[in-house]
């Protein structure tokens, strides 16, 4: 087997590295691809419609171009089109293996997911267990940048975006990932904080252009709280994986997933909510439940394509901004 091992989303990346395997987040390497919209053309001369979410496309032409042999695809908890997904991956003969965070939560069926994973990889509790502490002083550390930005406002928005993130995966390789957000961290004492602005959370999935967080930036806002890239480092303590993995809220309803937005929200003093929706996500229905119950003004944006953001956008964000100030 290849030492290395696609990801679709963050799934138990002890029991990857326990194994003496190397996870590799599908999408962080396509969104960081020279050309990332070729990758999404490729899809679509393959016969991806046009009216799929492109990151699926992404992942698709990502996993070929880097020869990827074997595949974790998530089949509860994360992309409706997945299941296709996974099967054109094996038409191109690569091994997919299935996990499922079930949708309520259920303890037992999770540990069952948890245990099966393990079976397949050829590891055990003892070894994964290890693993876990190990991964959890990288991701204390990523917590540090997390509360560096919305406590003391040194760190900006696209930075704690991009360190929480890469926690799917720890970039391959958690002690050379460790290193680089320790040097990160160093660099942090001698940065002035920045000057008061209004304090935005961004909820939903990681957005697909590139230049939101600057542009927010430059009108006189900066995100504070990055929901699901925050649930990618893991932001629990707790010493069982089990449980760690019933917290992180990204894979389950959307109920489970505004208790957390809702506590994030009075702790870090937000202003206003901006909710990213991909195009052609079963996510973006849920936008009329989070603004019912959200109590703070929402602004939801929608992507398409790898792009920088487009005039209506930038006008809309504008719009939004001069009305919270």
């Amino acid at each position: 087997m290849n030492r290395k091992i696609g990801i679709t989303t963050t799934v138990p990346s002890e029991i990857i590295y326990a194994a003496g395997l190397i996870p590799v987040d599908l999408n962080n390497v396509f969104i960081k691809d020279p050309d990332p919209g070729g990758l999404v053309d490729g899809a679509e001369l393959a016969g991806y419609p046009r009216n799929v979410c492109a990151w699926i496309k992404g992942i698709y032409s990502t996993a070929l171009k880097h020869g990827i042999t074997t595949v974790i695809a998530v089949t509860q908890g994360d992309c409706s089109n997945t299941h296709a997904l996974m099967e054109t991956l094996e038409l191109s003969g690569i091994e997919i293996i299935p996990f499922a965070f079930p949708f309520d939560r259920d303890r037992d069926l999770l540990k069952l997911q948890l245990e099966k994973l393990m079976d397949r990889l050829g590891v055990g509790w003892p070894e994964v267990n290890r693993t876990k502490a190990r991964l959890d002083q990288v991701r204390s550390r990523v917590h540090l940048i997390d509360d560096l930005t919305w406590r003391e406002n040194r760190v900006s928005g696209w930075e704690n975006h991009l360190f929480q993130v890469s926690c799917s995966d720890c970039e391959g390789d958690p002690e050379g990932f460790r290193e680089k957000v320790d040097r990160f961290i160093s660099g942090l004492e001698a940065r002035a904080p920045r000057a008061p602005q209004l304090r935005l959370g961004y909820i939903g999935v990681p957005p697909i252009m590139d230049d939101l967080y600057d542009y927010l930036e430059e009108r006189g806002a900066r995100v504070v709280y990055n929901e699901v890239q925050r649930q990618f480092s893991m932001p629990f303590a707790v010493s069982d994986l089990t449980d760690q993995y019933r917290l992180y809220s990204y894979p389950y309803g959307i109920f489970y997933r505004l208790e957390d937005i809702s506590r994030e929200i009075s702790r870090r003093r937000l202003d206003g909510i901006i909710h990213y929706a991909q195009s052609f996500c079963f996510r973006q229905i849920e936008d009329l439940i989070i603004r019912k119950k959200i109590k703070l003004p929402v602004l939801t944006l929608e992507g398409d394509r790898p792009n920088r953001l487009d005039a209506r956008t930038k006008i809309r964000i504008d719009s939004f901004i001069e009305m919270l100030h």
